[in-house]
């Protein structure tokens, strides 16, 4: 009789094993198609950086600004594994609290190949800041600078962000010896899936890039209508694409989906990854609205602004909150496009990029320290509510200012010096297509007027 209850025993430890076993497997499984489908998402993301900034153009810079979207994604890539990614999360026994040190060139991933998700995930956010940047100096910007610019963006300054924000070592964001999630200046630092550690960094290269490349030849606060995008369906195409995209981008920070907490944090994410930019995008139309005339490019990136203002706390605020911030970020997008076009000002930002992610992209990183109950139980600890992350979120934002600030000017001013900036303005009148791509027009078949449709 013990022998044959031993026997059952041990059959069930054996079942119960293999059940286990293929939990986790499904788990693995689940994470791993999730995080996939989720960059897949992001990755296409591009298209719609192309089709928005191309659309944003005049026709004669067409291809030079889809060749540097392509320079982006290749080279950004190739950085990333090289040495971003190691720069980014890769975390020794004993780390440090700046950068990361191993991993390079993908050495160790067969050991835990649950790495090559998170490194493609991962991979995707970080060519994106270097997109960002290529709008706001279009139609002037020689591609070999622009090159060197993104090597140095992928490869060191984004990489080293995320390391202080995300890699759970960095001085953002580290465990302390009670075993308490903090920060240099108190609690930890938070930002779910990047306003301060992907746009805020691009917006303020963005707007070093503008400001030392110059404006476009010729261009002025007078006639910055002759300047006009020249294909408005393909800037509103890429708005949706990009708004499409981000459900990748923020959902899928969640870093899995194995079981019914993460799920239902990643459906609220999307709920506020929706209603963020409806609200900024009705503001800034409304803003745009003389004359019963309507601005659909100012539209479009006030849908863009709310996005980007959402991507902090879009898993630790509630659907009114999100609203709240969307709504603030329609008036700081069109208050800062305001700004940048002003006589005092005079920064030609093609797309309103550092409008779009610098300004708002601080926002996003300040409003999670307002907004956000921690009472919830959803990760809130805004100031609102009597919590403390309001300084933990400005300190991080200084930083991250400083750090893509200083080296982005590092960067541009020698370039622009030594003449590998700026496309000379005889070349720009001619168009850039002409002076350094073959075939010398985008659009073949038609004629060479200039094409304003917005």
């Amino acid at each position: 009789m013990s022998t044959e209850l031993d026997a059952r025993l041990a059959e069930v430890a054996a079942l119960q094993a293999t059940l286990d076993a293929a939990k986790t497997d499904y788990a693995e499984a689940l994470d791993t198609i999730w995080m996939l489908l989720a960059a897949s998402l992001i990755f296409f993301m591009h298209a719609g950086f192309s089709l928005l900034e191309v659309g944003s153009v005049r026709v004669r810079s067409a291809q030079n600004i889809l060749a540097k979207n392509l320079t982006v994604a290749t080279v950004g890539f190739l950085c990333w594994w090289s040495v971003g990614y190691p720069f980014a999360f890769g975390v020794t026994e004993d780390p440090g609290k700046f950068g990361g040190s191993t991993n390079f060139f993908m050495d160790g991933f067969w050991e835990s190949k649950s790495n090559f998700r998170w490194w493609w995930f991962q991979g995707t956010f970080c060519a994106t800041a270097a997109t960002i940047v290529s709008g706001a100096m279009a139609e002037r910007t020689q591609l070999k600078g622009f090159i060197v610019y993104t090597i140095a963006m992928t490869a060191v300054i984004y990489p080293i962000v995320v390391y202080w924000a995300w890699s759970g070592a960095g001085f953002l964001n580290y465990t302390d010896d009670d075993g308490e999630s903090v920060s240099i200046a108190g609690p930890a630092y938070m930002d779910f899936a990047g306003s301060g550690v992907v746009h805020m960094v691009g917006g303020v290269g963005a707007f070093c890039g503008a400001l030392i490349v110059g404006p476009r030849q010729g261009w002025s606060i007078e006639n910055a209508s002759e300047y006009a995008a020249h294909n408005v369906p393909l800037s509103v195409l890429g708005t949706f694409f990009l708004w499409f995209g981000w459900f990748g981008f923020n959902p899928g920070s969640t870093g899995g989906m194995s079981d019914a907490d993460t799920a239902h944090t990643a459906a609220i994410v999307a709920v506020n990854t929706t209603m963020a930019p409806c609200f900024a995008g009705v503001v800034v139309f409304l803003l745009r609205l003389r004359g019963g005339v309507h601005d659909v490019c100012g539209f479009c990136n006030g849908i863009l602004a709310g996005l980007v203002a959402i991507t902090a706390g879009c898993a630790a605020v509630k659907h009114w909150e999100a609203c709240f911030i969307g709504l603030a970020a329609g008036f700081i997008y069109e208050g800062t496009s305001v700004l940048m076009k002003s006589s005092k000002v005079r920064i030609d930002d093609v797309v309103d990029a550092f409008a779009v992610h610098g300004a708002n992209g601080l926002w996003g990183v300040l409003a999670l320290g307002l907004f956000g109950d921690e009472k919830e139980g959803i990760g809130g600890n805004g100031s609102f509510y009597g919590g403390d992350q309001f300084w933990t979120q400005l300190v991080a934002a200084i930083f991250i200012c400083l750090w893509s600030g200083v080296w982005s000017i590092v960067l541009f001013v020698p370039l622009r010096i030594f003449g590998l900036l700026r496309i000379p303005d005889s070349l720009q009148e001619k168009g850039l297509d002409s002076s350094e791509h073959s075939p010398p027009k985008a659009y073949q078949g038609g004629n060479d007027v200039e094409r304003n449709d917005c």
